[in-house]
């Protein structure tokens, strides 16, 4: 089996970062996606990225890929890892569509939304539920639709729905929304949102696709009717293929300041890690961080990396 000097699992903020450090290092780089990315694709307004005043998430992870395109990384998009396993100096990696191993290993998987766990969710996902309001806010265009959550994502989902949707019922269960002030403001100006807090989704409702959905305030059982449902209610990491390495409660990856695990040659970065912010600007310095820790690591163990 062909061993390369560094394997990088996802293709996000992090996972690209990486692979151009690492190219520009002239290190010998694989990169297994499913895709390319991550949840900076899911963003709609992006203010906060330094270089552009405002730019879409769409937009902005297009601009990461053509930058890794000038690099010499090989990308094998639409596969998937499924085991990250150290064995003697060598880390192997198993994907859904084959075997590879490496010297060191950058494990930027980023994560995965969250879900609500009532009733009729299976059943009415991909039927007006979703977890992904910049994919899929067209398909809702002029009607009653709810946003679930009252976080950053959540506010930019609502945000997003005013230029599309009818009416946006805004239902998050704490007693007060926790988005930054500017987001909310901006919501509110819309005239288009509809605040709901101390409210709890307790059933999900329709015939062939989502009619409703069923809501509790205090002692209060009411029905909403809408077409559309968006669940934007945080993520968990996407690091339950990675064996050995340590893990915190919520399920990610810890790493020290140089993106290093437990487990020397295994790597990690970006939002599968217990890094303390959640941003796609943070990600890009941790796939940094990682790619020039991994090369370090390449050359004390006497790799060919120059």
């Amino acid at each position: 089996m062909n061993t390369h000097e560094l394997i990088i699992v996802g293709a996000g903020p992090a996972g690209i970062t990486a692979g151009v450090y690492a190219a520009r290092k002239r290190m010998k780089v694989l990169m297994i996606a499913v895709d390319v990315g991550g949840q900076a694709s899911l963003s709609w307004d992006v203010e906060n990225y330094l270089g552009y005043q405002f730019i879409t998430g769409p937009e902005l992870a297009q601009k990461f890929k053509e930058h890794l395109d000038h690099f010499d990384v090989e990308l094998r998009e639409g596969e998937k890892a499924t085991s990250v396993e150290k064995s003697g100096n060598t880390v192997n990696i198993t994907t859904d569509k084959g075997e590879y191993a490496a010297q060191t290993v950058i494990v930027a998987s980023g994560r995965r939304p969250r879900k609500l766990g009532v009733e009729g969710e299976d059943e009415f996902q991909n039927k007006g539920i979703t977890y992904c309001a910049t994919c899929d806010a067209p398909l809702f265009a002029d009607m009653d639709v709810a946003v679930i959550g009252g976080g950053n994502a959540a506010l930019d989902a609502a945000i997003q729905l005013t230029k599309i949707a009818k009416k946006i019922y805004l239902l998050e269960v704490k007693p007060q929304l926790t988005a930054d002030s500017v987001m909310i403001e901006k919501a509110k100006e819309s005239g288009k949102i509809v605040f709901n807090t101390d409210t709890k989704v307790k059933k999900i409702y329709g015939d062939k696709l989502v009619q409703g959905i069923e809501i509790v305030k205090g002692d209060t059982v009411e029905d909403l009717s809408v077409g559309g449902i968006f669940v934007e209610i945080g993520s968990t990491p996407v690091s339950d293929f990675v064996q050995g390495v340590k893990k915190d409660e919520r399920g990610e990856i810890i790493i020290n300041c140089s993106c290093e695990t437990d487990i020397p040659g295994i790597f990690a970065a970006g939002d599968v890690t217990n890094v303390f912010a959640k941003q796609i600007i943070v990600a890009c310095g941790e796939g940094a961080k990682a790619a020039i820790a991994a090369f370090d690591y390449v050359n004390r163990m006497g790799g060919k990396a120059a």
